[in-house]
């Protein structure tokens, strides 16, 4: 059960205790994954604008101490954010010492304060929205959690969640027109793993980012109609154009708004169209394994977010679980382009 930011209680529906147990099964597993990957500074992709010869960062660990491991700053804090959820939600199926001791390791006030310093610099533009947002749920996940570590490691992030709470409403003013393909820089996917902190952060008396969020998701998104979800997906996706927009809107809207506006957005949802919708994709490219873990945390979030009785709520349901089965095999395989980042999805889609 959560709240949406229209204040209504949201029902998760009965995947928690089924993919609560399944996630347990998986929890040690996902948790050596990201650790390791933490660690593995190389190799790695640094973007990067140069202004002069030999201006260049001498490492990844140098330039960002935090999150320099995972191939790439977003990856890292996906990957960190895995390891704190795991250990909140599943700690005793987890190596938690080890996990303690190393986020305890990577979280110090210094080593934070570069990294706020770092999204705030022209470095940090190429993590929007994505990267911010996942950092953003990172720091929620860590203030909002009763736990010593948890609340030290949050006090450290402070000058960070400052310093993206600017970016990300610096953004949301000068975006005039939202991203809607399927990769990173998907708007709504963004929006609605920053909003928890934002609601947080309301909840606390600085409404700021949720009413931008808010206003901006229904300037964006609440008019859209008959969305061509034939053409998804394409071949990079790790993310439902449609299924994130919808997503989102779940978590804005009064329920029976939401409700009646999901059956304009994407009709024939009760009939199980449009079929590629509620067919996990199929190919070895590493982010269409992602795009399976996020349709499969989309379609539960959907069913969760309509009322009881709702014809689309069972076949939402079908799809999710359809979709896990899918990437679930895929999450410790190893392979090139998985390894770093996929973990985190998979803890996102159970928990």
């Amino acid at each position: 059960m959560h709240t949406n930011a229209a204040g209504r209680k949201v029902d998760t529906v009965d995947l928690s205790q089924e993919w609560g147990a399944l996630l347990r099964c998986e929890a040690a597993g996902y948790a050596t994954a990201a650790l390791a990957s933490i660690r593995h500074e190389f190799p790695a992709a640094v973007h990067h604008t140069m202004t002069k010869p030999g201006d260049f960062p001498y490492r990844p660990r140098a330039r960002t101490p935090v999150f320099y491991g995972s191939f790439d700053w977003h990856s890292s804090v996906e990957m960190h954010w895995a390891l704190v959820r795991l250990l909140r939600t599943a700690a005793d199926a987890v190596p938690a010492g080890e996990i303690r001791s190393a986020l305890g390791a990577q979280f110090t006030p210094v080593a934070l304060a570069a990294e706020a310093d770092f999204v705030a610099g022209p470095g940090g533009e190429a993590q929007r929205p994505h990267g911010w947002a996942w950092a953003l749920a990172l720091i929620h996940e860590t203030a909002t959690w009763d736990d010593p570590d948890a609340q030290k490691w949050a006090a450290a992030m402070a000058p960070l969640a400052e310093a993206l709470t600017r970016c990300f409403l610096g953004w949301l003013t000068a975006q005039t027109y939202p991203v809607r393909y399927g990769t990173d820089g998907n708007s709504a996917f963004g929006m609605s793993r920053v909003l928890p902190f934002a609601d947080w952060r309301a909840s606390a008396g600085e409404p700021r980012l949720r009413e931008a969020i808010t206003a901006k998701a229904d300037a964006w998104f609440s008019r859209d109609a008959l969305y061509p979800a034939d053409w998804e997906p394409s071949g990079d996706d790790c993310l439902s154009p449609a299924l994130t927009q919808a997503e989102l809107m779940s978590r804005v809207m009064p329920p029976d708004e939401f409700a009646g506006w999901l059956g304009m957005f994407l009709p024939g949802i009760e009939w199980g169209r449009p079929d590629v919708l509620f067919t996990p994709a199929d190919g070895q490219a590493p982010h269409l394994h992602g795009l399976n873990a996020s349709r499969a945390w989309c379609w539960r979030r959907i069913a969760g977010a309509l009322p009881p009785g709702d014809a689309r709520v069972d076949v939402a349901l079908g799809a999710a679980r359809q979709h896990a089965v899918a990437v679930l095999p895929h999450v410790l395989d190893g392979g090139d382009g998985i390894a770093h980042w996929l973990a985190s999805y998979a803890v996102l889609m159970l928990s």
